[in-house]
């Protein structure tokens, strides 16, 4: 049992006594409308910003930073998100999100998550494993994580689909990485989403992989939208242009997140962060106005000069 000193204990029952909302409904009075996008598909509707949680709800049984991460998922669903991204990869983050889903019982919840391991006969277990950490009767999606052995992960997460047992089908790439493959599987085969990087300063995708999205009726979930962070720290202190009123911004990550999200084949950002604060100020990126095309190359611009 972890020792706890008075200072943390008093931020945990803090935390703790955050207003929750019964059933886990949001309480959409006074709140924003929020932006979403169709997945190519199917037609269902999906908020334009989601949630990751890479290294940040990898926190092991730290109660305080357990009970943090609570915080985080009951403001995202209280401000309208829907889509929450995991992997096997991602040490405790999985269990940390199921523990949550538990407690908080989210009706809109949209759970994606990845099949990430090298044998492909272990995948079915590992995937069923992840079901239960996440306490929840089925993924919404089921990813191959960074294409590790996909040739084996894909048909079983297609069997799945079709037996009802899953309802999307996907592959990851993060870091510029396999975007060869990527295109290739993307070509060739029935998936439903895909999901790679793509922020202000990384934008290869916008070559082949965006437009061939759309031209495959596919999904696209975008990682590291803030470069992990780097890009975010690497602005800090800098003053926002006057284009950010323009569109309804008041700090750097929403614009830079406003940049991804207007773009026509993105279905969903995904930005991780362990601060409710940083969560508020995410989703509110998914309301008001979207910068057009000539204010998104404005952004790119004024962002390779500052950062």
């Amino acid at each position: 049992m972890p020792v706890v000193s008075r200072s943390r204990r008093r931020l945990l029952a803090s935390l703790l006594a955050l207003p929750a909302f019964a059933h886990a409904q949001p309480n959409v009075k006074g709140r924003p409308a929020i932006l979403t996008r169709a997945i190519p598909s199917s037609g269902e509707q999906l908020p334009a910003v989601g949630l990751g949680s890479w290294i940040t709800f990898n926190v092991g049984r730290d109660p305080v930073a357990r009970a943090e991460c609570l915080a985080v998922m009951r403001q995202f669903f209280a401000s309208g998100g829907r889509l929450i991204d995991s992997s096997p990869m991602y040490g405790s983050a999985q269990e940390v999100i199921g523990e949550a889903v538990g407690k908080l019982k989210p009706a809109q919840l949209f759970s994606a998550d990845k099949v990430w391991i090298g044998a492909g006969a272990q995948g079915p277990a590992q995937a069923e494993a992840s079901r239960r950490l996440w306490q929840v009767p089925r993924f919404d999606l089921l990813q191959v994580h960074n294409l590790l052995a996909w040739e084996a992960h894909l048909p079983m997460l297609l069997r799945m689909k079709r037996e009802g047992r899953l309802r999307y089908v996907g592959i990851t790439t993060s870091e510029g990485r396999r975007h060869g493959e990527i295109e290739k599987i993307m070509a060739s085969q029935p998936i439903d989403f895909v999901q790679v990087s793509y922020n202000v300063l990384d934008r290869e995708v916008e070559q082949r992989i965006l437009p061939l999205a759309r031209e495959r009726r596919i999904g696209v979930i975008v990682n590291r939208p803030f470069r992990q962070g780097d890009l975010t720290q690497a602005l800090a202190g800098k003053r926002l242009p006057g284009w950010a009123a323009e569109i309804g911004c008041t700090s750097w990550a929403q614009a830079l997140l406003k940049f991804i999200v207007a773009h026509p084949s993105v279905t969903c950002a995904i930005p991780a962060t362990s601060s409710v604060v940083h969560v508020r100020e995410n989703m509110l990126a998914a309301t008001g106005p979207l910068p057009d095309e000539a204010l998104r190359r404005r952004i790119i611009q004024d962002v390779e000069r500052l950062a």
